[in-house]
């Protein structure tokens, strides 16, 4: 865990206040640009945060599970200074260096399936994402792709165009990148089966498109933006069936599950089956920008040199840290972790239900943890989930919300969080949720 100090009391403020730089934010960036708390950040480490005002935070949010090593965790900051004095940039396909070779072989060596495989860094998870759609229509020569609906995969073109989510993020940006195509995901509480899902691509088959002008298939295995819906297990077998039966690809889009998020190194390790593709960022590089694709060595093979890559792929300040992630994860054991305080979350919300009716459910693997809100009549209430988010900003947490009704809180507390902060921040959500 990290081991430098932290300052519990609320802090001198450091110069202008909240509200006078939201101002400036107002009149110099564009609203497109949302932001979730209108305090800016002065100083953070592990799971606290403060604001130029001195207001002290506890962070449920980790940068959107960027932080599953914590703000500023000790190692990381080592291993980027050491990397600092050493050289900034000189584009990795352009002067390459060893770092980046190391990297490669040890997500190879730990994502899921024990064939020969290969990685491509980039910058952003919506750059994978892109890229991995690249990939596998230069492997198979075919133009199609399906997704689910929920499915959160970027804000670029293809990546909006995958994404089963309109609001906010397709209104006005159409026409989207053709050959992509959408089916129900599976979500009990919803009504919708895994056979459901598999009815509606064997309808796509029939009426939209022919299966073998199919590049792939992709999802997440736990929906981040979507809801943290859990994709079941029978999902995830009888799609490794359809893509082998046609010759198509299953990418497993792990942005957000990755890296001991969901009690396991990767959230496809709960599963039997072995994606062919993995979508990997956020966690990734503890904060700094760093994204990958890994795949089947022969599926990653099939672009031409020079066919993938990028400007600030492979940063070696971020690689640095990468290196460095892998490492604090093994040795604080934080997938084990995951599932302890998964468990202790999970058990104390279970425990409100009774007193809290608008809970229409707890979910989650590990320490990817979410509650649903509805109404007396079931439908979703996104009311009760934003007064809930606001009570706990006020008194000192913060949470993040998701779904497609906005009726969902997300937890994404650094996994190296102190059991003390943990402990404070679940009271600070428990006299949140009571009315």
């Amino acid at each position: 865990m990290a081991t430098l100090p932290i300052t519990k009391k609320k802090s001198a403020p450091v110069g202008a206040s909240n509200s006078q730089i939201d101002a400036r934010r107002i009149a110099a960036t564009p609203r497109g640009v949302g932001i979730g708390f209108s305090v800016y950040a002065e100083r953070a480490l592990n799971a606290e945060l403060w604001d130029v005002e001195g207001k002290r935070y506890i962070d449920f949010g980790a940068g959107i599970a960027v932080l599953n090593t914590g703000h500023r965790h000790p190692r990381l900051v080592e291993a980027i200074q050491q990397q600092l004095d050493r050289f900034t940039h000189t584009a990795y396909q352009v002067v390459p260096y060893e770092s980046v070779v190391t990297l490669a072989e040890r997500l190879n060596k730990i994502t899921p399936g024990a064939h020969a495989k290969k990685t491509a860094f980039f910058t952003t998870g919506a750059e994978a994402v892109e890229n991995a759609i690249k990939i596998a229509r230069a492997s198979t020569r075919r133009p199609g792709v399906i997704a689910l609906s929920g499915g959160f995969h970027g804000r670029t073109y293809m990546g909006m165009a995958l994404t089963g989510k309109v609001a906010p993020y397709k209104i006005g940006y159409g026409p989207f990148p053709a050959s992509v195509y959408h089916v129900p995901a599976p979500t009990d509480l919803h009504g919708v089966s895994v056979q459901d899902t598999l009815n509606a691509i064997e309808q796509l088959f029939k009426a939209d498109i022919e299966p073998t002008q199919v590049a792939a298939i992709i999802l997440e295995p736990i929906q981040g933006e979507g809801g943290f819906y859990v994709m079941p297990g029978a999902l995830m077998e009888a799609l490794r069936k359809v893509c082998d039966q046609h010759g198509i690809l299953l990418i497993a889009d792990e942005i957000q599950t990755g890296f001991a998020r969901t009690g396991k190194m990767f959230a496809m390790d709960h599963h039997t089956v072995v994606p062919d593709l993995i979508t990997l960022a956020k966690s990734l590089a503890g904060g700094m920008p760093l994204s990958a694709v890994c795949g089947r060595a022969e599926i990653m093979d099939a672009p031409a040199p020079g066919g993938l890559g990028g400007t600030y792929a492979a940063n070696p300040l971020a690689i640095a840290s990468a290196l460095a992630v892998l490492d604090v994860i093994a040795d604080e054991k934080l997938c084990d972790r995951a599932v302890r305080l998964g468990q202790q979350l999970t058990t104390h919300l279970a425990s409100l239900r009774a007193s809290v009716p608008a809970i229409s459910e707890v979910r989650g693997l590990g320490s990817m943890v979410a509650i649903e809100f509805a109404k007396a009549d079931g439908t979703p209430d996104p009311d009760v989930t934003k007064r809930v988010q606001q009570r706990a900003f006020d008194a000192g947490l913060l949470l993040l919300t998701c779904g497609v009704y906005g009726n969902v809180v997300r937890f994404l507390y650094p996994l190296t969080i102190e059991d003390s902060v943990f402990e404070e921040g679940l009271a600070i959500l428990t006299a949140a949720l009571q009315d």
